[in-house]
């Protein structure tokens, strides 16, 4: 589909640690070509020709508990030699406020601070992902209206919202919004998080939630995933990332209090035509949050998270391969700190990811080798708080 847009309405709405392997348990298809004119389809009723089956998780999700690692190892194809580790770009918070924030960028060294993003009072910036060349900045903003995604230079001048992708008056676009952009490695597509729908009034659980892709412009827009399709308030799927290759997207599904399971979380894997979707994490484990893969495709990191309020102490960062097998833990486990999203730097030799006391603390940014040796604190910012960062490839701002 080309150019397809939706009539809008308003919306209502420094851990020191040792290594640890911690062996832990473990539809869609992409409407292309429908030749319809902007406006003509609402994208909540684009289905898929056949309906999707309820996905299978792989042989390494269904796996027993036991220790040490998980699966066995599959030799990694590099996609490109080892790119500059440039800017960090992060979302920034008070310590005492967490539905603000804006994006800011440091230097690999943590060093060089430079804010990116100036949103409007009562508005938050979140979510940030680098384009592949460095140039742009995608993030969305919530606050002032429903969550857009926006971007940026990587001097933070020339912000502008992509869209709108809803008109006014469709009924498509009832609590419609759009948040949690990752670039595509040519930097031609956008991979985004939709929900829409009415709302439940007891849990605030919007009726549907998938991925969908366009253009940077806002063009082209694509469904890519139909897991709400015929489940209504089952749950939000979110947090896309796309391999290095381009060739398939990591993304987390949170199951919602009437989903299943209840208020469950866990990464599945889908191609970028929309076949193919796998579970690749078992729902015990509790891993969400974006997302990264190593530059060469070889191993994904991602993050745990405890039943709770955000911050609870508990869960981990991991990696494992593509296919959801070798998960090996990096950091200790069990701990008392809490741990958010984490990222590859652009060469592969480091990960960047933020870590907590736990509720009520500030977090800041550490890094530590793709083994989980040698974790570096980079920031020490006990008066707010750093969270998801994206690890890119632009150079410092001079002067």
């Amino acid at each position: 589909m080309t150019d397809t847009r939706l009539p809008r309405t308003t919306p209502t709405t420094a851990r020191t640690r040792t290594r640890a392997g911690a062996g832990l348990l473990l539809a869609g298809a992409l409407l292309t070509g429908c030749g319809a004119q902007p406006g003509d389809i609402p994208l909540s009723e684009i289905r898929a020709e056949s309906p999707s089956p309820t996905p299978t998780p792989t042989p390494a999700a269904e796996a027993a508990a036991s220790p040490g690692v998980i699966g066995a190892a599959v030799a990694a194809t590099p996609t490109a030699p080892p790119a500059r580790n440039g800017l960090i770009a992060s979302r920034v918070t008070p310590s005492t406020e967490r539905d603000t924030g804006a994006i800011l960028s440091t230097g690999p060294d943590g060093t060089g601070e430079h804010p990116l993003t100036q949103p409007p009072n009562g508005a938050r910036d979140d979510n940030p992902s680098w384009s592949p060349d460095g140039a742009t900045l995608a993030f969305d903003r919530t606050g002032t209206d429903a969550a857009r995604v926006w971007l940026t230079t990587a001097t933070g001048e020339e912000s502008h919202q992509v869209g709108p992708l809803c008109s006014v008056g469709a009924p498509d676009c009832v609590n419609e919004a759009e948040s949690h952009p990752a670039f595509s490695p040519d930097g031609r597509r956008l991979a985004f998080n939709r929900t829409w729908g009415a709302g439940d009034p007891e849990t605030g659980q919007v009726q549907y939630s998938d991925l969908y892709l366009m253009s940077p412009d806002g063009t082209d827009v694509q469904r890519l995933t139909f897991l709400t399709n015929d489940k209504p308030y089952s749950g939000e799927v979110t947090s896309p990332s796309w391999s290095p290759d381009g060739k398939q997207l990591v993304f987390e599904y949170r199951t919602s209090a009437t989903g299943q399971p209840a208020d469950g979380r866990a990464l599945f894997s889908v191609a970028a035509d929309g076949t193919g979707l796998h579970q690749l994490t078992p729902w015990e484990l509790r891993a969400g949050g974006r997302a990264g893969w190593s530059p060469d495709g070889g191993r994904i990191v991602f993050t745990t998270f405890p039943a709770g309020p955000d911050l609870t102490p508990g869960g981990g960062i991991y990696t494992m391969h593509a296919d959801g097998s070798a998960i090996e833990a990096l950091t200790p486990g069990p701990s008392d700190l809490s741990y958010g999203p984490a990222s590859y730097s652009p060469d592969g030799r480091s990960i960047v990811f933020t870590q907590a006391a736990g509720t009520g603390t500030s977090s800041d940014l550490y890094v530590m080798q793709p083994d989980g040796g040698s974790p570096t604190r980079l920031t020490d910012t006990p008066e707010r708080s750093e969270s998801r960062p994206s690890w890119g490839t632009a150079a410092a701002p001079q002067g």
